[in-house]
């Protein structure tokens, strides 16, 4: 009540709609003397009628019911909502009392293997989920339940295989257990001793509760970050361009000054080269050259006689052939083919 939520030690399960639901869980001693109030609200899927019932839990605590000898077994074929039921957890805590034989005996825990990140089961109805249950008793742990400690048990664990108990039919019967995930707990052994924990490399010091900072936070001065950003990053390259722009347009010597440190002789000398070599230049547009017979289109097979050919700008030479046909030829002349006398043979 008053929560999203149960509590963290408490769980629900139901597996049908139609089937009861189990509320069941194990309280820790931080949750002694806290009346826990559970809000259950029910409607009718048909009518949509509503009932809400309240169900208090008073947890109590167990000083006086000490047992410090516990032990957890693993039963393959039962689910957490059978063995809630009474007369199931009776018979199994029979069957441990004849195999412990405590004075005091006792249920600690259960739970489902769900919760301990086993797989869900096929949809076989012989396959089970399975179940842990812990017991607490007030006498040592019996020769038989020790007997899954020694080495050639443990060795058989290994392997994958049953170990040999010889308790084990007294629970064949209606509990199958497997022996391989039992665990057995003395606390009497057991000293709790809680590490002081020392501030070093990730560990931070305890500073105690925190303090979040006051509603009234003062106004900041942004104006001489924006001084440190813009202003002076801009300042610098305004100088650096000023520089740059005198020593590139003041600092040079120009064609004068150039004349100025050259000697006449090597003027002279320059003008003379460069005089001849425009004179060069026109002639070259002006000359007449006969062009090569071997760049002609086509020539008289005969006479020889050569035949003017085009200008290469006044045709587009990407279209013409690199060789034209006789019948194509300017002034061709055909030459008569001399024929034989004589008879012919095929």
């Amino acid at each position: 009540m008053g929560y999203p939520d149960r509590p963290g030690w408490l769980r629900y399960i139901q597996r049908t709609p139609y089937s009861d639901g189990v509320l069941y869980g194990s309280p820790t001693v931080e949750n002694v003397g806290k009346p826990t109030i559970i809000e259950i609200t029910a409607y009718n899927r048909r009518t949509f009628e509503t009932a809400r019932h309240n169900l208090i839990i008073n947890i109590m605590s167990t000083e006086d019911l000490f047992l410090p000898y516990q032990a957890e077994f693993f039963i393959k074929n039962m689910n957490v909502e059978e063995m809630l039921a009474s007369e199931i957890l009776g018979d199994f805590l029979g069957a441990v009392k004849n195999v412990w034989q405590p004075d005091k005996l006792n249920a600690i825990n259960i739970t489902s293997a769900l919760d301990r990140g086993g797989r869900v089961p096929l949809p076989i109805n012989d396959m089970k989920e399975g179940v842990y249950v812990t017991v607490g008793a007030d006498a040592s742990f019996s020769s038989c339940l020790r007997e899954v400690k020694n080495p050639q048990n443990q060795l058989r664990c290994s392997q994958e295989m049953e170990p040999l108990i010889s308790c084990d039919k007294k629970f064949r019967a209606q509990f199958h257990i497997d022996w391989c995930k039992i665990s057995l707990v003395d606390k009497t052994k057991e000293v709790s001793v809680s590490p002081k924990v020392m501030p070093r490399e990730g560990i931070l010091p305890d500073g105690g509760e925190y303090k979040p900072p006051s509603d009234t936070v003062k106004s900041r001065d942004y104006y001489s970050d924006f001084l440190l950003t813009l202003a002076v990053p801009s300042a610098v390259a305004l100088v650096l361009f000023i520089i740059l722009g005198y020593i590139m347009c003041c600092r040079r010597e120009g064609m004068e000054k150039r004349n100025m440190q050259t000697s006449d002789i090597q003027l002279v000398h320059h003008s003379a080269i460069q005089k001849s070599t425009k004179d060069l230049r026109d002639m070259s547009k002006n000359r007449e050259i006969a062009w090569p017979l071997s760049t002609l289109p086509v020539f008289h097979p005969v006479t020889g006689e050569i035949v003017t050919p085009l200008h290469p700008d006044s045709y587009d030479n990407t279209s013409m052939p690199l060789m034209q046909t006789q019948q194509n030829l300017p002034h061709q002349t055909r030459i008569p083919q001399q024929q034989t006398t004589g008879k012919w043979y095929p």
